[in-house]
């Protein structure tokens, strides 16, 4: 991920978390059963602090306190510029703490510290600051219909929100959604990531003191099959947002049309190809082939984990890909030489890792990675296989990991079917020096994102999301808050 300015890393030192409870109505407390789980560094494996878990009971509670804040609280009542300033406040609170959350973030994820404070801050705050600038833009139209009537269009708040996040940006995923929900007046039931919630727990402390009203923003860590779910089916929230998988985005969308058919979006995977043509400018595109791919150690839904490089430049370009690999120092996220730190889990190392057994045993070539770092906690070497072909099992289902996939390609049409050639559609991306053929490819190939001559550009303002199993609805851009609003029509006779 890319942004126009990027904070400049300082040295850092694993902070000291202390066990966390739930954040509802205001308050922080324990879970109603008393349950807790451990939520573990990465790099060790090792616990970092216990932290209460909900469940159906809790998430209830949080649903209650939501809606009363939006019955009958302050938020959705006050002036739209007055929520703006809020969100202001808030985005200047995580600013003074940004080094403190990138701490926070590196520990709970993995993720370089280095990396945490200069792109994931950057782009929450700056989100945070964009949609604040929306809270008093939001509006409707007079429409000039037929006969002696006043006919005009309201832009009202949905309601009660229940939104689920990942743990591979769990700050910036956690701004993507409160963003849009608290410009137009939504109250929220969070449910972050059970691998990651330490940042969601700290932000909402910082919501607190930029005295957004009590019951606006609840914060409920627990396990997906649990309060996840208590969340989807829940008859008192009016939308749910969730970011992950297509497997629990299908059941969160089941449960929503069971319970009360709530709204829904969805933000989930993709295999997303990344074409590079013979006449690209080959600097460029292996700098962005490799970040495309092993940015945030593999771990982004928009990965470009489907190298297409045009069949007369493979060579060349694939051995610069592989001593690039051979230079990442994959180790401690809070040593500023690192580049690459753990996977987040131990659930998904192993899940890695029978990707690359089933490359090895498909009839892939393995270049160079694929084998464990160290004895100690989730580390994998950035791995590439060459001569992958489409019905091979790496190209085909998302591995969510440090695992490259090349494939040749000869002209335009041929890498357009190729690419199309999937169950997903997020992203993609083609690099050449030809506008024509960057123009055909980007309206050729079905993706919510087609990034031509970079990777992984991402912008407030710019939506996301995707075409065909890769989600519904956008997150991002004026487009995100349609997703947390309802049109009213008002038709006055005169």
């Amino acid at each position: 991920m890319t942004t126009a300015t990027a904070s400049k890393p300082r040295p850092a030192t694993k902070p000291k978390v202390k066990d966390r409870p739930l954040f509802i109505g205001g308050k922080w407390q324990d879970s109603v059963s008393g349950k807790t789980f451990a939520t573990l560094d990465p790099s060790t494996g090792e616990p970092i602090c216990q932290v209460a878990e909900g469940d159906k009971a809790d998430i209830d509670l949080a649903v209650k306190a939501a809606r009363k804040a939006f019955e009958s609280g302050p938020w959705p009542k006050m002036s739209a510029s007055e929520r703006g300033r809020y969100l202001n406040k808030l985005a200047d609170l995580v600013e003074d703490h940004q080094e403190e959350l990138a701490a926070l973030e590196s520990l709970d994820n993995g993720k370089p510290y280095s990396v945490a404070l200069a792109a994931d801050l950057a782009l929450t705050i700056k989100c945070y600051r964009y949609y604040a600038g929306w809270a008093d833009k939001i509006h409707g139209k007079t429409i000039p219909i037929e006969g002696n009537y006043f006919c005009y269009t309201r832009h009202e708040p949905v309601g009660v929100v229940g939104q689920i996040i990942p743990w591979n940006f769990p700050l910036l995923m956690q701004a993507w959604k409160w963003g849009p929900a608290l410009a137009t007046g939504c109250t929220v039931v969070l449910k972050p990531a059970e691998q990651t919630p330490l940042t969601a727990l700290r932000v909402a402390e910082l919501a607190q003191d930029a005295g957004i009203p009590d019951g606006v923003l609840n914060v409920v860590p627990g396990f997906g099959a649990t309060a996840g779910a208590a969340v989807s089916e829940h008859m008192d929230v009016d939308k749910v947002a969730f970011t992950g998988s297509g497997v629990v985005g299908s059941h969160v969308m089941q449960a929503a049309a069971r319970s009360n058919m709530k709204r829904v979006s969805l933000e989930l995977g993709g295999k997303s190809p990344n074409v590079v043509f013979a006449d690209a400018d080959l600097d460029a595109a292996v700098d962005g082939a490799y970040f495309g791919l092993f940015f945030n150690q593999g771990q982004c839904c928009c990965a470009g984990s489907r190298l297409f490089v045009e069949e007369k430049i493979k060579k060349e370009f694939v051995a610069r890909l592989v001593a690039k690999a051979k230079q990442q120092r994959v180790g401690d996220p809070f040593d500023a030489n690192t580049t690459q730190g753990p996977q987040i889990s131990e659930v998904q190392f192993n899940r890695i890792m029978g990707y690359i057994d089933a490359g090895k045993a498909g009839g892939a070539d393995l270049l160079c990675g694929g084998g464990r770092v160290g004895t100690r906690g989730y580390f994998i070497e950035p791995t590439i296989f060459d001569s992958v072909t489409d019905g091979m099992k790496i190209a085909q289902e998302e591995i969510f990991g440090p695992v490259m996939s090349v494939l040749t390609f000869k002209d335009v049409d041929e890498v357009i079917a190729r690419g199309n050639k999937t169950w997903a559609g997020l992203a993609a991306a083609v690099w050449t020096k030809d506008v024509s053929k960057a123009l055909r490819l980007a309206n050729g190939l079905r993706a919510g994102t087609v990034w031509v001559n970079c990777y992984d550009v991402f912008d407030a303002a710019a939506p996301f999301g995707g075409f065909k199993q890769s989600g519904i609805g956008r997150e991002l851009g004026e487009y995100a808050l349609s997703l947390y609003s309802e049109v009213k029509t008002v038709t006055v006779a005169l």
